[in-house]
Order: structure tokens, then sequence, then C-alpha cells
């Protein structure tokens, strides 16, 4: 939809063209004071508004909402924006750049230095839910665990690193996601048979068609798949 002649460009558009999207979880006291500072200089936002074309002279604001706000806030009638494209991909960047949106990496095959950049940046938010968390401690069992078979996070609060069910778990969320491999039918390695549920170790044992698995608990069908 996007003119493709304007993509990239610096523009001088209308306010009330341009649709506000997302709206900034900045404290009012911050927008307003900023405003007035705007308004006892020349009115000009020197850091444009990112924003993607929706129709014929409509925009929506895809990056720098807390420009937008104070704009508005200061009553602008015209802002500089840069004009982006329409995918999705260049929208979720671009909130990552302005600082709006949190980068996720993906733990199934993240290196080690990634997990403890990652959890660090977690402890150290205020009100951080990870109080405690002991990093180096942490990162190491994560990193040895078989994470490339995990189907969520909850495999996590098995490996005695401070990290229990609930906001402790919930918080890795922000940081992490998982794109896991096919679980193999002939997997015999108990380190990863463990850090699978129970269904997922009787769906192994009806692949290799074992018998007398249903009403084994689960260290019984670890020990069974890990030894046929």
């Amino acid at each position: 939809m996007s003119n493709l002649s304007d993509v990239g460009n610096l523009m001088y558009l209308d306010l009330d063209i341009i649709e506000s999207g997302d709206v900034t979880n900045t404290s009012e006291y911050l927008i307003n004071a900023t405003a007035k500072e705007l308004s006892n200089t020349d009115g000009r936002n020197w850091i444009p508004l990112i924003v993607k074309e929706i129709a014929e002279d409509e925009y929506q604001i895809i990056g720098n909402y807390f420009v937008y706000a104070v704009a508005e806030a200061a009553g602008l009638e015209k802002v500089w924006c840069i004009i982006a494209d329409n995918s999705e991909a260049t929208e979720k960047v671009t909130k990552m750049l302005a600082g709006e949106a949190i980068p996720k990496i993906n733990l199934s095959t993240a290196s080690r230095d990634e997990i403890k950049s990652a959890l660090e940046y977690l402890v150290e938010q205020p009100n951080t839910n990870l109080k405690g968390v002991k990093i180096p401690v942490a990162t190491n069992r994560i990193d040895e665990a078989p994470r490339q078979y995990w189907q969520d996070l909850s495999p996590i609060t098995n490996l005695k690193c401070g990290i229990t069910k609930g906001k402790k778990l919930q918080a890795l969320e922000k940081v992490f996601y998982l794109t896991p491999q096919s679980i193999p039918d002939d997997l015999k390695n108990s380190q990863v048979l463990n850090s699978l549920t129970v269904t997922e170790l009787k769906k192994i044992a009806k692949k290799r068609k074992l018998t007398n698995y249903g009403k084994l608990n689960k260290k019984k069908l670890v020990d069974l798949l890990s030894e046929n």
C-alpha cells in the first residue's frame, strides 16, 4: 500500500492524518512536561515519528510513540515523520530500535553468552521477579539442558537453578521463545527423557511398540525407554 517512492523519506505530515495505533505507557507527567519544553522551543520534533501508509494520505505510527504523545500534547499541527514500508518485520524491528519492544532470542538454539545476557537483563530490571537467581548457575544449567526438544519453558523449573514456577518462569517469556525439534523415536538419553512429560514419554513408547507402559510413572518410563 505504501508509495514505494516515499519509503525512507522524511516528510512533514499533518498530525491529524496519523493514527496513533498502540499507546505509550509513559507517565502523563513526562509527556506533558516534555510537551511544555517543546512548545518553548521552535515546536519541531527533532526525533521523527516512524509511520507506515495505510491508505491514501493516511498513516499509522509504528515507532516513537512517545514523540507522538508529546506532539499531540503540545498541540502541534504537523510533525516530521520517516515513512516505512508495510511489512510486519519492519514494524517489529522498528519497535525494538525505538526501545518500545523487547527482542526475544530462540532458546532452542541460543548460545551460552546469549542466555547469560538475557538473564542479566531480566535481573537488572526494577522490581525484577528473578531476585536471588544466581546468573552463572542458571546460565550453565539452561545451556547444558536438552532445550532443543523443549515444548515450553517449564523444564527450567526442574534444573534447580533458582527459577521456579509462577512469576519467575513467566519473566523468562519476555526474552525467550522456542522452536523445538522433533523428538527422535530412538531417543535413549536419560537426561533428555527426564525433560519430557509423561504424555510425551508414552508416545515414544507407543512408537517403539513397547508394552505394559500405560501405568508406569515417569521414572520407570525413563528407565524403560533408556534401555529399550
